[in-house]
């Protein structure tokens, strides 16, 4: 075969239709067994070679340069084969923004640590292959949220004065190996697949140069890696569990580039060619080409192969099942008859407290008055938490010219962070007696088939590591809620100490949850309640918070978790 795939090799080729290999008449097939249906699932292992038929010309005409189809393209939308595929994925696209409608379950188990780590496809092929395009298509196909596309094109070096001039006259050789921060990828790639929050470079091909802003990419169960140097070093192979080789014609990928480089990276065509004849084709035959034999599976033709991108994603589907975690159950059954622990603080029961916990947990209270006293609660709650930050020695002057001594916090600032919705009704109270605080916010809602918590959207303050976060939700039953959201700050690289969880009201089932998972966080409420029932819900309690303070109605399967499990 002319594709460095003899006998011996650790590549598949997948997806051979039937095209004749021209001149000879000889055709060849695709066996039964690798066609994919809705029952079956094909395991890798069990793939046989197929030879591979020429390229044709109808493949250079798709496009590259976007993440998601443009509306109203005249390309059919391709037929799903796999059974977890949806008639429609759960996306919201607009013309700026792609809004997952369908959440990330939980990526950790009852300990608060990650089990397994995110699943990462490498993608590699030389400079306009398609790789993008098999991406997408990818990524389309497996209708699963949370999936991180990260693109080589992101990791240029930062290149020196006199690098570029040579890039100006393109005499910079892009295509190299050493053009590449690999440092940087091999870090990345951990960090996104240990499910950390982590900033991407931006680069402006335009001008060579990497640009001020990062972008930040987080919450990845797939993790997507395409570029021409992808499988170029032997740490980045470590990080990949399916690697795959987008294999083209030449001249496809000459025309693609030609197209590219002068409608988005203003090049003259001389300018494209002399770089193509000069860097781009000697490294592709001397770096990138090579790199076909580790690959383990081939795709002729790219996004045009649409039997190779099925098998994919079935292989992807089956890896993502055996990531699938139960963590609500497993909570409901670990850690209790424990005494409460010491990193629990309870606003002390004066009369007053108890007076106004009597008010808004009495199914009768009107909602004015169900929100005025929790209200109350709210701003007690906020002071005590607050009276628990550290504190350092201060000496001032009074007006009158003697010296006080005093308390300052001594911490860089404070941010909070709400778990919607309910959560947010805390924000004013903080507000109040916090100046300049910072909001973030988190949306968790449960996945009505499977129970568990799924994380929808986030929001947080740049640079929150440094900060002391009031963790911000108005009732913890399981405490499977709160879990989530501590290990989002703890993703983003929030010291666990300076996780302050805040609650008006918690069952002891959540409490020992979240200490058992993070003995650090100080957990903080007004009141701790010892049962829960079958249905998750606070004994005695004080009903769904959310729609007691918005007035709305609960649905009958609704969870005192938290007010983000209803909507």
């Amino acid at each position: 075969m002319g594709h460095r795939c003899g006998a011996g090799s650790a590549a598949a080729v997948l997806g051979c239709p039937t095209l004749p290999l021209h001149p000879s008449p000889v055709q060849y097939r695709i066996p039964q067994n690798l066609v994919p249906t809705r029952q079956a699932r094909v395991s890798f292992p069990t793939l046989v070679i197929v030879p591979l038929p020429l390229l044709t010309s109808s493949s250079s005409a798709e496009s590259l340069d976007r993440l998601y189809p443009t509306v109203g393209s005249t390309k059919p939308p391709r037929k799903r084969t796999t059974s977890q595929c949806k008639s429609e994925p759960p996306l919201l696209r607009t013309s700026k923004r792609t809004i997952y409608t369908a959440g990330r379950p939980p990526w950790y188990n009852e300990h608060g640590t990650q089990s397994k780590e995110a699943f990462v496809i490498g993608l590699g092929g030389g400079s306009a292959s398609g790789k993008t395009t098999v991406a997408t298509m990818i990524i389309e196909a497996l209708d699963v949220p949370w999936v991180v596309l990260l693109s080589m094109d992101s990791f240029y070096k930062v290149l020196t004065k006199q690098q570029q001039e040579q890039a100006a006259s393109n005499d910079f050789n892009f295509d190299h190996p050493d053009a590449f921060d690999f440092d940087l990828i091999i870090a990345t790639l951990k960090k996104l697949k240990q499910g950390k929050s982590v900033k991407i470079p931006i680069y402006d091909f335009t001008t060579h140069s990497r640009k001020k802003e990062w972008k930040t990419l987080y919450g990845a169960n797939v993790i997507i890696f395409e570029g021409i140097m992808a499988f170029a070093d032997k740490e980045l192979l470590k990080l990949l569990d399916l690697k795959i080789f987008v294999d083209t014609d030449s001249d496809i990928r000459l025309v693609r580039r030609l197209r590219r480089d002068i409608s988005e990276r203003g090049r003259d065509i001389e300018g494209v060619i002399k770089q193509y004849n000069k860097f781009v084709k000697p490294a592709f035959d001397q770096y990138i080409q090579p790199t076909m034999r580790l690959a383990d599976i081939v795709v002729p033709r790219g996004s045009g192969n649409t039997v190779a991108i099925d098998l994919i994603v079935q292989h992807v589907h089956s890896q993502l099942e055996e990531r699938e975690l139960s963590v609500r159950a497993a909570l409901a059954s670990a850690h209790q008859c424990h005494p409460l622990p010491q990193t629990l603080s309870v606003l002390k029961s004066t009369p007053q407290v108890r007076g106004m916990h009597t008010i808004i947990r009495n199914k009768e209270t009107s909602r004015d008055e169900f929100i005025f006293y929790s209200k109350r609660l709210m701003r007690l709650l906020i002071e005590h938490a607050l009276s628990l930050l550290p504190f350092q020695s201060c000496t001032v002057q009074t007006p009158q010219g003697h010296d006080y001594e005093g308390r300052t916090y001594s911490g860089k600032q404070i941010t909070g962070v709400s778990i919607l919705r309910a959560g947010e009704t805390m924000e004013p109270a903080l507000r109040a007696v916090c100046k300049d605080v910072r909001i973030g916010t988190i949306l968790i809602q449960t996945n009505c088939n499977t129970g568990e918590p799924e994380l929808h959207y986030l929001r947080l303050p740049k640079d929150i590591s440094e900060d002391h976060v009031i963790l911000m939700d108005c009732t913890v039953s399981t405490g499977a809620a709160a879990m989530m959201a501590v290990r989002v700050l703890l993703d983003h690289d929030v010291p666990e100490d300076k996780i302050f969880l805040l609650s008006l009201l918690m069952a002891e089932m959540g409490v020992h949850s979240v200490a058992y998972a993070f003995p650090r966080v100080k957990i903080i409420t007004t009141a701790v309640d010892k049962k829960v029932n079958d249905l998750f819900r606070i004994i005695p309690g004080i009903g769904n918070f959310g729609d007691r303070y918005f007035g709305t109605d609960a649905p009958p399967d609704w969870s005192d978790d938290e007010d983000a499990l209803s909507t």
